[in-house]
């Protein structure tokens, strides 16, 4: 544990609170979780509402939880399958640093450089005030975007590597934007799970 904090780059951004840890699973284990995940999640592909127009979601999708709630964003709501112990594990090992007890995991999986996800915040209302929101990437590096919602020069720019684990707490949702880009570059798939509480 001690280890994995002094591994640990906290983003020096205003009203964020943002830390990255580049090497939270070892690599032989975040590569076991890729390789379960890809194989045995229920993905599926739902329609996204953009400015009127209806379009496949540009990435699959699967909901997990502990309690049962149904997570809802751009006109789709997700309802939860029960965690599988590979889920259960590693959301125990994040609680331990998040001191948060995460109750669902949204997961996303890229095929490729034309699966990306757009500007948005993680603030839907059932995610509560300041939502503790926690980023585990597996398989393709991909680059993470920020932008402040109104100093619209402050940016950041993140390669998210196999294994790591990007924290997003505080007001962080609040003043900041968040994005996966789309890239024309040729590169494989990425799987996403994202930890969050769900109220």
């Amino acid at each position: 544990m001690n280890n994995l904090f002094n591994d640990c780059l906290p983003l020096v951004l205003p009203d964020a609170d943002i830390t990255y840890y580049p090497n939270f699973l070892e690599p032989q284990k975040a590569d076991a979780y890729f390789e379960i995940f890809k194989n045995t999640i229920p993905w599926q592909q739902d329609d996204i509402k953009i400015f009127g127009k209806t379009h496949p979601q540009p990435r699959l999708t699967a909901l997990f939880g502990n309690n049962g709630r149904p997570y809802s964003y751009s006109n789709i709501t997700m309802k939860p399958h029960l965690f599988t112990q590979e889920l259960l594990q590693i959301k125990e090992k994040i609680e331990r640093i998040a001191n948060t007890d995460f109750t669902t995991c949204l997961l996303n999986l890229y095929r490729d450089g034309k699966d990306s996800n757009g500007w948005h915040a993680d603030n839907e209302k059932e995610l509560g005030t300041n939502p503790v929101i926690a980023s585990i990437t597996l398989g393709q590096e991909r680059y993470f975007h920020l932008k402040h919602r109104r100093q619209k020069e402050l940016k950041h720019k993140l390669l998210l590597q196999h294994g790591s684990l990007l924290l997003m707490q505080g007001t962080t949702q609040h003043h900041w934007l968040h994005q996966i880009p789309k890239t024309a570059k040729p590169i494989s798939e990425r799987i996403n799970l994202t930890y969050r509480v769900i109220i």
